[in-house]
């Protein structure tokens, strides 16, 4: 069984513990959606204090909880309360904001990365990258290749069956069947909506090697190495709706509980969260540093947050590596 535990900085390793010990209860705790590590924000920057970062949708003061809020330390620990919001999966597709961007919502030949993208039962999402084979290799043949992109957004939640067709551009953009079939669905890790704790919602289209092209729209080929997210690090990201953006990590290691419509939650754990860099319809992209190295698949946010699944669980779940 491969091992899914993330390497903890050292600079948050102290506090790692006190985190886990205290996950149930603030999840618990009215109000809380999440809870990770991170360094304390003041004033809108972030110090070197490490904290066990608390999620919620909305900070509030203590006179408007019914219960108890949260705690100003966990086992010794600091908290730090970062407000995010209401964590949704993708979202619906929404209008491309800008003229410049809608570009990214029509149809491409080759498929290209950055682009729209989805099942047919599915509003829209974005392509995040090729990926190829590394379960069902032959020696003397070439790996099967892959669009990569999320299982809400290839695979309907869960929804869909192997072999369903895949759109360019979605739905939402005017894609329709058989006109602008590109691919079909291949692979997606189920996502759990029984408490179960997930890693990644993520899933793989087939596609023929010579109708995708690997280069990410305006952030050019993504690295073959994979980079591990760092509190405070910038990433970037090519979307279907918001285009080319910018984000701050702001916390590793969170556990949040993410809505995907129809009164069903999912959680997830070991997740990266970053500043807003994402809206409906973003959901898929590839999050890269700024040299290009691979970090996560973004899958989920708000208007104040994005969540992430690291990459390296990304590839180890479905069997695929980034093709640079």
């Amino acid at each position: 069984m491969f091992d899914l535990e993330p390497d903890v900085p050292e600079a948050l390793s102290g506090i790692a513990s006190k985190r886990d010990s205290a996950e149930d209860d603030l999840l618990a705790t009215e109000n809380v959606v999440g809870v990770g590590l991170g360094f304390k924000i003041t004033g809108g920057t972030q110090t070197d204090k490490p904290s066990v970062m608390v999620l919620v949708e909305q900070k509030l003061p203590a006179e408007m909880l019914s219960g108890k809020g949260v705690p100003k330390t966990v086992g010794g620990a600091p908290t730090d309360v970062l407000e995010v919001g209401p964590l949704v999966a993708g979202g619906d597709a929404e209008p491309a904001m800008e003229a410049g961007v809608q570009k990214l919502a029509k149809r491409v030949r080759p498929v290209r990365p950055g682009y729209s993208i989805g099942h047919l039962k599915v509003t829209a999402g974005t392509l995040g990258a090729g990926a190829y084979d590394l379960r069902n290799t032959v020696p003397g043949k070439p790996p099967r290749y892959y669009a990569l992109s999320n299982n809400h957004v290839l695979a309907n939640s869960n929804d869909a069956r192997i072999g369903d067709p895949i759109i360019q551009p979605g739905a939402y953009d005017g894609g329709t069947y058989p006109a602008d079939v590109v691919g079909r669905l291949a692979r997606y890790v189920p996502i759990r909506f029984d408490g179960t704790v997930n890693y990644v919602d993520a899933a793989i289209a087939e596609i023929p090697f010579d109708t995708i092209d690997r280069d990410i729209y305006w952030s050019g080929y993504p690295r073959s190495l994979v980079k591990a997210a760092e509190v405070g690090m910038l990433v970037k990201k090519t979307g279907r709706t918001t285009h080319f953006t910018t984000g701050r990590v702001t916390a590793l290691n969170a556990t949040v509980n993410v809505n995907y419509g129809g009164g069903k939650v999912a959680k997830f754990g070991k997740q990266i969260v970053t500043s807003d860099m994402s809206a409906g319809g973003d959901s898929g992209s590839l999050v890269l540093d700024l040299d290009n190295n691979p970090v996560g698949l973004l899958f989920a946010g708000s208007s104040t947050a994005t969540i992430i699944n690291p990459i390296a669980y990304v590839q180890i779940l479905l069997g695929v590596r980034i093709w640079p």
